[in-house]
Formats: C-alpha cells, sequence, structure tokens
C-alpha cells in the first residue's frame, strides 16, 4: 500500500521489504475496523488469510462488498484507490504482496 494512506485503524505489519517486493500483513481486529484511503502505487497480490467480506469504499461514494475465500489470492494493478473496511463481526488478516518494480 503506497505511503499516502489516511490514518485508518486497521494494523498494517512489514513482513518483507526490499528492493523487489514488499510484504505486509494487514490486521483488522474488529468489525468497522479500516486501511484509510490509499492509492496503491504497485501492481499487488492479496492473500485473505480468512472467509468473508471487506466493504470497499471506492471514488465517487461507490461501495460494495468484496467476498473472500481463505488461502485463495487476487491480483490487482496499481492505480486502485479505495478504503477497505472490515464487514465481519470477528478479526480478520491478510496478506498483501507489492511488487516494487
Amino acid at each position: 500500500m503506497c505511503s499516502d494512506a489516511a490514518q485508518g485503524t486497521a494494523i498494517g505489519t512489514v513482513l518483507i521489504d526490499n528492493d523487489r517486493t514488499r510484504v505486509t500483513e494487514w490486521r483488522f481486529r474488529e468489525k468497522g475496523a479500516n486501511t484509510g484511503w490509499h492509492t496503491h502505487a504497485y501492481d499487488y497480490v492479496v492473500v485473505p488469510m480468512f472467509t468473508g467480506q471487506l466493504e470497499l469504499h471506492e471514488p465517487g461514494g461507490t461501495r460494495r462488498l468484496a467476498d473472500l475465500t481463505e488461502g485463495v489470492p487476487y491480483f490487482r494493478e496499481a492505480g486502485v484507490e479505495h478504503d477497505v473496511i472490515n464487514a465481519n463481526d470477528a478479526e480478520v488478516a491478510f496478506i498483501e504482496v507489492e511488487f516494487l518494480r
């Protein structure tokens, strides 16, 4: 996730950070926890560590639910802008892998 993220309540822990790749665990401790608005500067892959939903707030006021399955990754290209919110009644987490070059 890029460094211009607005302050959210989700906890990001960088696990790997080198010149090619950044791997971050994002943990949402409760329903409503969020990343804060941000724009992804790099292509990235997310690997959910839970099965459930995340609520995505996107430009123009668009809100949608994303269904995620534990261990099933998805890819997004740079430029994605959103705020990611935990829509579950329990703590959730995912691993984000950014491709820095």
